[in-house]
Formats: structure tokens, sequence, C-alpha cells
């Protein structure tokens, strides 16, 4: 079977971590000065549930409560990750106005995403808690993780969750492993 393409976008308030996650994910390193003012993209092919992907990260430069949603953004993306960070109010606050519009944009109901409250090794200085970010995501009926990218926690996990997102959107959901033949 041929790899499937799929295109991410990783979209969050600035010095989120959003380029910390996707290079850790791709290169297996933490960088931590990162210039915050590019769009990059970022290839790895990896493996979910037995197939593979060709997977596509478009690391945004970063969206502020004002930016206007870029449409690019909405054609093309197969899954969104939003990332806020824990120890940052602001983000979590600008990561619901980025899900609004992304809404808008898309003009879907239901669109696959994952929200990430990163930076959880900085748990001295949390201001959102574990259960404020899972209660935003049950909100969108999303999925949610929380994540270090300096420590590399869970952040394989984000991308793997979102693939499996993007699959139950376009009803290849499996569930359990059961044969039917029809």
């Amino acid at each position: 079977m041929p790899p499937k393409q799929r295109k991410i976008a990783i979209m969050g308030y600035r010095s989120v971590g959003k380029s910390s996650l996707s290079i850790q994910f791709v290169e297996g390193q933490f960088v931590d000065s990162y210039d915050p003012t590019i769009e990059n993209t970022f290839t790895k092919s990896t493996r979910v549930n037995g197939q593979e992907y060709e997977l596509k990260l478009v690391d945004t430069a970063g969206q502020d409560e004002y930016s206007i949603f870029p449409a690019q953004y909405s054609m093309d993306i197969h899954g969104y990750v939003l990332v806020y960070s824990i120890t940052s109010s602001k983000s979590f606050e600008v990561v619901q106005i980025i899900y609004d519009k992304l809404l808008d944009m898309t003009g879907k109901v239901h669109v696959p995403i994952v929200l990430v409250g990163n930076k959880t090794d900085l748990h001295m200085e949390r201001m959102i808690s574990t259960e404020e970010g899972k209660r935003l995501a049950d909100s969108w009926k999303a999925a949610f993780l929380e994540t270090s990218a300096k420590q590399n926690e869970s952040v394989a996990d984000i991308f793997h969750t979102a693939l499996l997102e993007i699959e139950k959107a376009n009803g290849n959901v499996q569930e359990k492993s059961s044969c039917v033949i029809s």
C-alpha cells in the first residue's frame, strides 16, 4: 500500500513551542531558539496502525487574536494541531480564537483537531490546569494531550493522534479490528 499523504497545520500563539514540537518530532532534538517569524514545512514518514503516512507539518508563524486566518491554512490541510503553553493564559485564549476562525474559514462543523498543552516541564509556572485543557478539547470534540517538547514527552503522540482523528473524520475508523466481509 502506498503511504497516505497527510498535511497537518500547527497553529497557536507565538512562543508556545510549535516549532520545538515539530523539530522534536521530525529530527528528535529540542531547539529552543528558532526564528519564530517564518512558516516552515517539515516532512516525516510515520506509521500508525500499520498504515504508512507521508506527513507534512506546516509549522505556522504563530497567530494572535488579531491575525486574519490565512486562507492557505483552510485548504488542502487534513488536520490541525492547536498548541498553547500551560504557563500562559493568553496562549489559551488565543487558541480558542484560532479555533473559532478555523471553523469559520473551513465552513465545517467538525475539523480533525488535537489540542496540545505544551511545556509541562515548567510545572511550577503552570497557569492552565489539565482539566481546563481537557474541558476545552471536549467542547470541541477534539483530542487532547499535554506535552513537553523539551523532554520529548508525548510529542510523537500528537501527530499519531492527529492522524487517527483525520482517519476518523474521513470515516475510515478502525474502532476495533473486526473483519467485516460485505
